[in-house]
C-alpha cells in the first residue's frame, strides 16, 4: 500500500511540476524574447537614424555618382566617421553599420571597431525599394550572404542628396543569436530551479506520505492480528489531525471488539452453564423417580423442581431465538394504542410474591389514571417486564422499588427505580451490549444471559425511541425509556 500511495503522490507532484514549469517557461521566454526583440528594434532604429544624420551632414548634398567618393573622404582623419560609428557601437557589439550606394550594393561595414571597405554585396530588393525610396524605412529578419553567417535583423534608411535623389542607404543590423542565447540561459536557470524545487517537493512528499501511511500500515498490521484472534493490539496516536482521529477511532473499535469477544466468551460459558445445570438436575431427578430412589410421596416436589428447570430452559431458548430474529431482522413490530399505566400495574402484580419476599417499599406513580402510548404491545411488555424483573432481583431487602410514568416533551417516559448495589460507573457504557453482565461472579444473577437489555435497546430503537440508565453505585439504579403518544391524541 505504501508504494502504491507514494507512487501516486510522486506522479501527481511531478505532473503538476512539469506542466506548471513548462507553462511558466513558455510564458517567461515569450515575455523575455518579445522584450529583447522590442528593445533591439528600438536600438537599431535609434542607431540608424543617428548614422543617417551624421552621414548626411558629413557628405552634404551629393549626387548618386559622387556619394561614395565623398563618404570615403569622410572616413579619414581623427574625426572621421569611422571613429563616430565605432563610438555608436560600443554599447552593443552585435550591431553592424552598413553603407550602400544608390544601387543598394554594400560598400562599407563597421563592426566591433573594425571598418571594412571595398565590399560589393547587394542588399535584398525589399530593403531598397518602394517605401524606402519614398523616404521611409524597411526592417526585416533575413539572410545576407557574404556579410553574415546567420539571419540578422536589418533596418534600412535611404540617404537623399541633391534634387532629393537617393544617393545611398544606411543599414544597421543585429544578429538574433543573443536572443537565442538569452532564452537558453533562461531555460537552463528555470530548469535548474525546477529540479531543486522538485527535489524539495519529493522529500516533503516522502515525509508527508510516511506521516500518513505509517499509521495506516500499523492499522493494517493490527487488523491482521485481529483476524488471528489477538484483540489486545492498539496503534499509536500521533498528533491531532485526521489520521490521529482515525487512529483513535481504530483503537475504540479494537476496544469494542475486545469487549465483544470477552462478552462472547462469557456468553458461551454462561449458556453452557445454564444449559448443563438444569439438564443435569432434570436428568438426575427423572432417573431417581424411575429407579425408585425418590419415594412416591416426594415425587410431586421433585416434579415441581423439574417443571421450574424446564421453564428456565424455555426462557433461555426463547431469549436466544429472540436475539437471532432481531439480528436477522425477522421480528416485526406492529404499533397500536394501549394504556401503559395499566401494563405497569399488571407487571407490578406479577411480581407481588417476590416483592413480599424482599419486603420492598413499592411506589407506583402515574401523571394520570390512563396514559396512552403508540407501540407494539407485546414488545413493550417484554421490555417493561424485563427491567422490572432486574430491578426486583437486584433490590436490597427492604429497599425502595418505584415505577413512574410521566409525560415529558410530548413523549411518555417510563422509569423503574430500585435501591440496591446499583451499577458500577465502568459498567454503565456496556449495560445495553449483548452478552454483557455486570455481575460477572453470578452471585446475584444466576439465570441471566446478558441478553435482556440488549433486546430491550434493540426494540426501543426500532420504535425510534431512547433507553438509558442512571446509577449511584452501591445505592440505587434507575432505568428510563420513552414511548410515543398515539397520533392525534
Amino acid at each position: 500500500m505504501f508504494k502504491s500511495v507514494f507512487a501516486k503522490y510522486v506522479t501527481a507532484v511531478m505532473t503538476i511540476f512539469v506542466v506548471g514549469f513548462t507553462v511558466l517557461l513558455v510564458v517567461l521566454t515569450s515575455i523575455v524574447s518579445n522584450s529583447m526583440s522590442e528593445g533591439k528594434v528600438n536600438e537599431i532604429a535609434d542607431v540608424s537614424e543617428a548614422v543617417t544624420g551624421y552621414v548626411g551632414e558629413a557628405v552634404g548634398k551629393t549626387t548618386p555618382e559622387s556619394f561614395m567618393p565623398a563618404f570615403s573622404g569622410c572616413l579619414q582623419g581623427e574625426e572621421g566617421l569611422n571613429r563616430l560609428f565605432d563610438a555608436l557601437l560600443v554599447t552593443d557589439p552585435d550591431l553592424n553599420i552598413l553603407i550602400a550606394d544608390h544601387t543598394g550594393t554594400v560598400r562599407y561595414r563597421m563592426r566591433s571597431g573594425q571598418p571594412e571597405q571595398g565590399l560589393a554585396v547587394p542588399l535584398p530588393e525589399d530593403l531598397i525599394s518602394g517605401e524606402v525610396q519614398a523616404g521611409g524605412a524597411a526592417q526585416e529578419i533575413l539572410s545576407l550572404p557574404g556579410l553574415f553567417d546567420s539571419d540578422v535583423l536589418v533596418r534600412t534608411v535611404p540617404l537623399f542628396g541633391a534634387s532629393d535623389a537617393v544617393v545611398g542607404y544606411v543599414a544597421v543590423t543585429s544578429t538574433t543569436a543573443p536572443n537565442g542565447r538569452m532564452v537558453q540561459e533562461l531555460a537552463k536557470t528555470a530548469l535548474s530551479s525546477a529540479l531543486l524545487v522538485l527535489l524539495a517537493a519529493m522529500i516533503a512528499v516522502y515525509f508527508i506520505s510516511e506521516r500518513v501511511i505509517g499509521p495506516l500500515r500499523e492499522m493494517a498490521g493490527a487488523a491482521r492480528k485481529f483476524a488471528n484472534g489477538n484483540f489486545d493490539v492498539r496503534v499509536k496516536v500521533y498528533g491531532r489531525d485526521e489520521v490521529a482521529e482515525l487512529a483513535v477511532a481504530f483503537n475504540n473499535m479494537a476496544e469494542s471488539l475486545q469487549n465483544l469477544e470477552t462478552m462472547r466468551s462469557s456468553f458461551i460459558a454462561n449458556v453452557s452453564h445454564d444449559l448443563r445445570t438444569p439438564m443435569t438436575t432434570i436428568a438426575g431427578f427423572i432417573d431417581g423417580i424411575r429407579d425408585g430412589v425418590i419415594p412416591p410421596e416426594e415425587q410431586d416436589h421433585y416434579l415441581e423442581v423439574i417443571s421450574k428447570e424446564v421453564q428456565r430452559l424455555s426462557r433461555l431458548v426463547s431469549s436466544l431465538l429472540d436475539l437471532s430474529r432481531i439480528q436477522a431482522g425477522d421480528r416485526k413490530f406492529v404499533p397500536k394504542p394501549f394504556d401503559i399505566c395499566e401494563m405497569g400495574r399488571m407487571i407490578l402484580i406479577s411480581f407481588e410474591q417476590k416483592i413480599e419476599e424482599k419486603k420492598l417499599q413499592v411506589e407506583f406513580l402515574c401523571d394520570e389514571e390512563r396514559m396512552m402510548v403508540y407501540a407494539d404491545h407485546d414488545a413493550i411488555y417484554q421490555i417493561f417486564y424485563n427491567i422490572c424483573h432486574n430491578a426486583v432481583k437486584f433490590s436490597s431487602e427492604g429497599g425502595q422499588f418505584r415505577i413512574r410514568i410521566t409525560e415529558k416533551e410530548k413523549k411518555i417516559q417510563v422509569s423503574v427505580f430500585n435501591e440496591g448495589q446499583g451499577i458500577a460507573r465502568e459498567d454503565l457504557p456496556y449495560v445495553f451490549e449483548r452478552f454483557y453482565k455486570s455481575d460477572k461472579s453470578r452471585g446475584l444473577d444466576k439465570s441471566g444471559l446478558g441478553l435482556g437489555l440488549f433486546i430491550a435497546k434493540t426494540i426501543v430503537a426500532a420504535h425510534g425511541e431512547k433507553i438509558w440508565v442512571e446509577s449511584d453505585p452501591g445505592r440505587n439504579c434507575e432505568f428510563f425509556f420513552t414511548l410515543s403518544k398515539p397520533p392525534h391524541s
